[in-house]
């Protein structure tokens, strides 16, 4: 099933494509990678999902600000790419979680953004390494950023 299809099918509408926020680009394809910078969880209708974990907002709804964070990573690819299908296998994912110094279940947000990865990709092309810490603050007080690199097919 093509990627565009298990989306339908899981009921997923790609957001718009994320614009930079600065001087960067939001995708660099060198070579067969594919790099994307820092996104954020920007909603379909234009807003932010804000604040830290366990203040402002709860473990779930920090998962679901994780997973909204990945549909606007793929929003990108897809722009960038032209076609999802050029994407053999997803290599790291860094993410950043804004919380208080306390909060220890970091990985457990990033896990919004991984499982849907995995959900559309699959075991193997889906789930590749990955890092994810504690920060005091992200931009515009995002409650999740996330960057990495995807391998392209020949």
């Amino acid at each position: 099933m093509k990627i565009l299809e298990k989306l339908s099918a899981y009921n997923i509408e790609l957001p718009p494509v994320p614009k930079a926020a600065g001087l960067y680009k939001t995708v660099l394809v060198q070579d067969r990678i594919a790099y994307f910078s820092g996104h954020l969880p920007i909603r379909k209708d234009g807003t932010l999902i804000t604040g830290k974990v366990n203040l402002d907002l709860t473990l779930k709804e920090a998962v679901l600000a994780a997973r909204q964070v990945g549909l606007n990573i793929l929003a990108s690819l897809q722009y960038e790419l032209g076609d999802l299908e050029r994407i053999e296998k997803l290599v790291k994912l860094l993410g950043m979680v804004n919380a208080e110094s306390d909060f220890t279940d970091h990985p457990t947000v990033m896990n919004g953004c991984s499982q849907l990865f995995l959900d559309i990709f699959g075991n193997e092309s889906g789930v590749g390494v990955r890092s994810v810490y504690g920060v005091s603050g992200l931009p515009l007080n995002a409650t999740v950023e996330v960057e990495g690199a995807f391998f392209l097919k020949k």
